[in-house]
């Protein structure tokens, strides 16, 4: 019998810190839109909602393919869903830093660096996977 197990391997722990941090950041987007400095006024919070479930939805794709036993096609995957995250950076090619409030600076930058730190573990554990694979040499 295959019992599910609980989340404990590091990607696993990353995975939800940035998905947390990234709901954190969209969430706040979404609830005080109207005060983030130059964003579009066609967009709505409804469409960011529906961006984050869009992007969290390549996250549970590649961990979906990773614990199936396609690994590296996995975390291919999980590496372009954290990838996404530093899309948040683009707030401040439309205002400066100074422009954006403490908690609006803290949701961005705190999905960026759980973006890092997802990026990174997947880059080593795609890495580890492939010296893994490589064939010895006599």
């Amino acid at each position: 019998m295959n019992i599910p197990r609980p989340f404990h391997t590091p990607l696993e722990w990353l995975l939800l810190l940035y998905c947390a941090a990234s709901l954190a950041h969209f969430a706040h987007n979404a609830e005080f839109l109207a005060y983030y400095p130059n964003l579009p006024v066609w967009l709505s919070r409804a469409q960011i909602y529906a961006v984050w479930l869009g992007i969290t939805a390549i996250g549970v794709v590649g961990y979906v393919l990773y614990r199936a036993g396609i690994p590296l096609v996995g975390l291919s995957v999980i590496g372009v869903y954290a990838a996404l995250g530093f899309d948040g950076l683009l707030h401040y090619g439309r205002a400066p830093f100074a422009e954006h409030t403490g908690a609006m600076n803290f949701s961005i930058l705190f999905e960026v660096v759980t973006a890092g730190l997802l990026l990174a573990c997947t880059a080593i554990l795609g890495v580890k996977r492939l010296v893994e694979r490589a064939p010895v040499k006599p």
